[in-house]
């Protein structure tokens, strides 16, 4: 070979060098995507978890929830979106109407503006919280840290089991809303095709569930802005039909229906809807920086509750009477009940009921995607307190709680009964299980923050500290605790006797208030199981989880932070309180 003159042959030696270089190359990179793949299943690097073994069990529960492998990519805008939208679904676009026809239009703003009152105290208590101690499980491991453990096992295993049972539900309400474009398919199949892409949303792990969440959301959100808009316009008299309807519906059939009892069913239909708010506060244990990202998340919920339920449900009640007989629908998400739709209809608008067809849709795959998220998290971190088989708390190098994903999706696949005959007496019962759930949760929240208050009053703890304030403070968390405890004893009573009947009806209570006894049966098996204490405020643990630790420069940063703040005109402060 003349390496001055290299001929043919030399040329095609080189080339199929070179092609067998890159042929190797490529194999290589196949094997290692492959491998990496394999290996993103392989557990967690736990080499940074302090060694625990000589502690209690409830020392071993806080550090084991604040050391969770969990992977921390979500940021600003994922938990902003979950924020505002997260809980978006078939509670306010179809169970509103339920809410309508029970309790007239004033009810309808009465309730939800108590509840939005009360779920605005909640949400900043847990931001507190939360910015605090971005810890795994968030309020299951609070109630376990400044109640009683068992307390938290009980509160842990109502919120997984809530969303456990919700998956499943969501399923079989995404088949329905498919059929109102065409049902001679079997709902069977678009059940398997629903469950296997949430499925496969959560195998990304959080980042595709922060993904997904930002678009479903962002899709309600406009939708909701856009329904608003056009209820102006409808009650203008500006729809094809139907002409200016102002406040009439208000006089006749009337604002007010089955009077007080009425307004006591219309706070369970909003609960409902408000279900999924607090998990913004899970998500914080998987977000880099909680402590600049979470107070405008926090903060943003104000904005849903005001503008997405009080206004679009104020539109609402303006143009749906109570007594339209569409608002009687056979199921929870049938959307032929929706009063969005319904007043859409009544307009004579041809193409936007299938719009919001498909906004429901997305809401409910939302809510599916959500339930999943909730659940495996949830579950891992009860697991990871001693609260749960230990193999539930296993994390893999993607942050993914692959176990809880997995139960999750066991569980979903009860969506298949849809193809039954018995489908709708199931999930009856199902629904039962999740109905108070929240009512749990959220009173629970509020409780943690007041003995949390408590307990750094004991120990001569400064609020300085605290990076970030609950706007409506402890008022707020006593108005929380007080205002659910009112709702449990609103729901017992049209529970135990229904609208339009003087008689008790068992069937009808257990149905909506069954959450209520497992509550209770779990805290008291673990408290004779474990013989655990209530949480003594001097001893309450308040620094592990922390990501802040120098306490001092911590108050120096939150004191310039206010300073600058402050050095700004009105409305960057105004913008700042808000937002």
């Amino acid at each position: 070979m003349n390496p001055n003159n290299p001929s043919k042959e030399d040329a095609n030696v080189k080339v199929s060098y070179e092609f067998a270089s890159n042929l190797e190359a490529g194999t290589v990179t196949e094997e290692s995507r492959f491998q990496r793949f394999k290996d993103s299943f392989k557990p967690a690097d736990l080499s940074h978890v302090p060694n625990y073994e000589n502690l209690t069990d409830l020392e071993k529960a806080a550090i084991a929830t604040a050391n969770s492998p969990l992977q921390r990519s979500l940021k600003g805008r994922h938990l902003q979106m979950i924020a505002i939208g997260g809980s978006i679904g078939t509670g306010l676009f179809v169970g509103s109407g339920k809410a309508l026809h029970n309790g007239g239009p004033a009810s309808l703003l009465i309730a939800f503006f108590l509840i939005g009152a009360m779920l605005y105290s909640t949400v900043h208590a847990l931001g507190e919280l939360t910015v605090r101690f971005p810890v795994s499980g968030a309020f299951s491991t609070f109630c376990t840290r400044f109640i009683d453990p068992a307390w938290g096992f009980a509160i842990g295993w109502n919120y997984g089991i809530q969303w456990l049972i919700v998956f499943p539900l969501e399923l079989v309400a995404a088949s329905m809303t498919i059929q109102y474009w065409n049902d001679e398919i079997n709902p069977a199949a678009w059940v398997a095709i629903f469950w296997t892409t949430i499925m496969v949303i959560n195998l990304f792990g959080v980042k595709g569930y922060g993904e997904a969440e930002f678009i479903f959301s962002l899709v309600k959100v406009v939708a909701v802005i856009g329904f608003i808009i056009l209820g102006i316009i409808i009650n203008c008299g500006g729809a094809p039909q139907g002409g200016y309807i102002g406040g009439t519906y208000w006089h006749t059939p009337g604002a007010f229906n089955h009077g007080f009892k009425g307004l006591c069913s219309v706070f369970v239909t909003g609960a409902f809807s408000f279900t999924g708010t607090e998990l913004v506060g899970l998500a914080a244990a998987e977000t880099s920086n909680p402590r600049k990202t979470m107070p405008s998340a926090i903060k943003q919920v104000f904005w849903r509750i005001t503008l997405f339920y009080l206004v679009s449900l104020a539109i609402v009640g303006l143009i749906v009477p109570f007594d339209d007989p569409q608002l009687l629908g056979s199921s929870s998400v049938d959307i032929a009940a929706s009063p969005f739709v319904i007043a859409i209809n009544n307009a004579g608008i041809k193409v936007l009921p299938s719009i919001m067809n498909g906004v429901v849709l997305i809401a409910v795959l939302s809510v599916g995607n959500s339930a999943v998220y909730g659940c495996s998290r949830t579950i891992a971190a009860l697991s990871a307190q001693g609260h749960a088989p230990k193999f539930l708390s296993y994390i893999d190098r993607q942050g993914r709680p692959i176990f809880g994903i997995m139960l999750s999706g066991l569980v979903g696949l009860l969506c298949f009964v849809v193809a039954s005959d018995k489908e709708s007496e199931v999930f009856a019962w199902l629904m039962a299980l999740t109905g108070l759930s929240s009512i749990f949760t959220w009173g629970s929240i509020c409780y943690c923050h007041i003995r949390f208050r408590a307990a750094m009053k004991v120990q001569g703890r400064s609020e300085t500290e605290l990076a970030f304030k609950s706007q409506p403070g402890l008022i707020g968390s006593y108005f929380g605790v007080i205002f659910n405890f009112l709702v449990l004893v609103a729901q017992f009573w049209t529970g135990l006797f229904p609208l339009g009947s003087s008689k008790a009806d068992v069937t009808a209570f257990f149905q909506s208030y069954l959450a209520a006894p497992i509550v209770l049966v779990c805290f008291i098996f673990f408290k004779i199981w474990k013989k655990t204490k209530f949480v003594s405020l001097q001893d309450m643990d308040l620094d592990t989880g922390r990501r802040e630790i120098d306490t001092e420069a911590l108050v120096a940063e939150i004191a310039e932070e206010k300073a600058y703040i402050q050095s700004k005109n009105f409305f960057y402060r105004t913008y700042r309180f808000w937002c």
